[in-house]
């Protein structure tokens, strides 16, 4: 069993987990819908997810629909609504690092150079000092 939500809090489930497995999703409905160039999923049965609070759900085409928090506006995941599965997104997870990316889909709108990040240079969030002096200020420390 694992937990997840959105990031405000409102939204909670609890998922029965059968793999770590997971996949990115690149197609264009995935890239409007999050504003990123693909999102991590997992595929799982609807049975095995219990949602505390119900999502709302946008219906982001005649043949799908993704639930979300209308409060903190967090995408959570995609269904069909004829379908036994769904999937929910690996970064709504409290533990989203248990997962590993299995394979893609929606491959006909892949940005090929989002693909390989390896070489790129890596910052870390609290070793910028302006992003760490906004938490202090209104926060008194950083997030989670």
């Amino acid at each position: 069993m694992m937990t997840g939500g959105c990031q405000c809090g409102r939204i909670r489930y609890t998922a029965e987990i059968a793999s770590s497995e997971a996949y990115l999703c690149h197609c264009r409905m995935c890239q409007r819908a999050t504003g990123g160039v693909s999102i991590a999923f997992v595929n799982l049965k609807k049975s095995a997810v219990s949602w505390q609070q119900e999502p709302e759900y946008f219906h982001s085409s005649p043949i799908a629909r993704r639930p979300f928090c209308s409060a903190c506006g967090t995408p959570l995941g995609f269904e069909y609504p004829d379908s036994a599965n769904c999937d929910l997104t690996v970064g709504s997870f409290d533990e989203p690092g248990y997962f590993v990316p299995a394979h893609h889909f929606g491959v006909e709108s892949l940005h090929e150079a989002w693909i390989d990040t390896n070489g790129l240079p890596r910052y870390r969030t609290d070793d910028n000092a302006p992003t760490v002096e906004r938490w202090m200020t209104k926060v008194g420390k950083l997030p989670d």
